[in-house]
């Protein structure tokens, strides 16, 4: 058994400028611990997960102002810097984890489990060519070995999405609800119509991926003529 025969495909993911608020939403509502950050070309730059949040919440409560002279004799400015954005940061890609373990798809089920057990995670990303295809977690791995099933996905219709989906564009001001129009299909949401920025373009691709059942995003718009914006 390798990586492609057990890891999900249906992940959802979120790019460096996701505020951690709204991740902190996704990993309640959709029952995970962790959301892989993506580029812009689907290539794996990072990974969130609950310790992060959890330890940027512990950071802030244990940090104390130090004197200037104590921060450069204790730790180097460029480490001084870094550690401050990631306390202080309010996006996925201040605060994500950088050193990713990652196998291939045709890495067997025992190089994971023991990649696992040595760098002490919980879950492994599946690349092909650099870009994420999947995650392998714990629960993959006892699901081969015991025969424990791991809990199905609830399976949400194309309608319901698109009402919640709708729904939500109608509840943001920023969405110009009414010069875009989702639909879906197998579980994938397009946005046709007119859109006023790649601001706006990237917003409506998170607010559809944090819909549980939504297993993709796909754009189709096209640059709101200046004439059109701001028309209710």
């Amino acid at each position: 058994m390798r990586a492609r025969d057990l890891m999900t495909t249906a992940v959802v993911t979120v790019t460096t400028d996701t505020r951690l608020s709204d991740i902190a939403h996704l990993l309640a509502q959709r029952g995970i611990s962790a959301v892989p950050v993506l580029g812009p070309e689907g290539e794996l730059l990072g990974i969130v997960t609950e310790a992060d949040l959890v330890r940027r919440l512990a950071g802030e409560a244990a940090s104390r102002p130090k004197g200037w002279l104590s921060a450069v004799l204790t730790r180097r400015p460029e480490a001084t810097a870094a550690g401050f954005a990631r306390l202080h940061g309010q996006l996925a890609g201040d605060v994500m984890t950088t050193e990713i373990v990652a196998v291939e798809e045709d890495t067997p089920a025992e190089a994971i489990a023991g990649l696992m057990e040595q760098h002490g995670v919980k879950r492994v990303p599946v690349l092909r060519e650099g870009r994420l295809v999947g995650i392998v977690s714990r629960a993959d791995l006892l699901g081969l070995a015991f025969g424990v099933p791991t809990a199905p996905e609830t399976e949400i219709s194309d309608a319901r999405l698109l009402r919640s989906v709708e729904q939500a564009l109608r509840e943001q001001p920023w969405a110009d609800a009414w010069l875009v129009f989702p639909s879906v299909e197998g579980g994938v949401v397009t946005f046709h119509g007119w859109c006023r920025s790649p601001d706006v373009e990237r917003a409506l691709r998170v607010l559809a991926e944090g819909h549980p059942g939504v297993k993709g995003v796909r754009m189709q718009l096209r640059r709101a003529p200046r004439f059109m914006i701001g028309v209710p």
